[in-house]
């Protein structure tokens, strides 16, 4: 059944929802949902107190490298790690607490192209159990197609069954960002999460577009209660009015 997974998105060291499409190098154009009096660390403690396992953080440009670490201090092996991560620095955050590391621009050059023996490089690396894909896309004329950099770069993989296949060899999960919805709260993208959950060969997780506890609900259905989900401007816990975190930790227990 689809289980929520928590999310704390790090934007200059702050907890924050954004409008995703927003992102830019340069900053210019960022639409805020939400900007956190509480410290990463502080919702790392709560999502352990409440048993919610599987959850990410994730680091929306430079700026949030000790927030990251405090959080995965405040609940070791509880959390994923995301944003920045490559060969270089992956052995770097298991050490630090991090359950498993999410990985998707250095899996591409500059010009988007993807790399499977960058894949393959560090799947040997960590371990598969070890690495999470993060396939954040955008709706093109093709489907959907992978984005890096925050976002802004489209790259040469379309998210189609084939796709899924060929990475799944090397990675235990996907997590999964429909960026054109991230943060409106305005509903999720249906096709896709039925496509996904048609698919289903590894654990994977959908971000964008909650806006009610309906959208969760619509989740489990169409994807057949295959494909996880997590919350993020619509929570209230975030400052929005959609859905109850505490309905959320009540949904999960419930479906144990």
């Amino acid at each position: 059944m689809t289980k929520f997974r928590p999310c704390i998105d790090l934007h200059n060291g702050q907890v924050k929802q954004i409008v995703g499409g927003t992102l830019s190098d340069d900053g210019a154009g960022l639409k805020e949902n939400f900007v956190a009096d509480a410290s990463a660390a502080e919702f790392a403690e709560q999502y352990r107190d409440d048993s919610l396992t599987g959850g990410h953080v994730i680091q929306l440009g430079p700026g949030n490298r000790d927030a990251a670490l405090d959080s995965l201090a405040a609940w070791p092996s509880g959390l994923q790690l995301g944003g920045g991560v490559s060969i270089e620095n992956a052995a770097e955050w298991i050490s630090a607490g991090a359950s498993q590391v999410i990985v998707t621009s250095w899996l591409f050059d500059q010009d988007g192209n993807f790399s499977i023996d960058r894949l393959k490089e560090l799947s040997q690396e960590i371990g598969k159990e070890r690495l999470v894909v993060d396939l954040s896309c955008r709706r093109t004329d093709k489907g959907w197609t992978v984005a890096m950099n925050r976002w802004q770069t489209l790259t040469n993989v379309e998210i189609t069954k084939a796709s899924l296949d060929r990475m799944a060899e090397y990675c235990s999960e996907y997590l999964i960002h429909a960026a054109d919805v991230e943060g409106l709260c305005g509903g999720v993208d249906l096709e896709l999460v039925s496509m996904l959950g048609d698919w289903a060969g590894i654990p994977m997780t959908y971000a964008g577009g909650v806006g009610s506890m309906q959208d969760v609900l619509a989740v489990d259905t169409h994807s057949s209660g295959k494909v996880d989900i997590t919350v993020g401007s619509a929570l209230d816990i975030f400052g929005g009015s959609g859905v109850n975190y505490q309905e959320l930790v009540a949904w999960n227990q419930r479906e144990s």
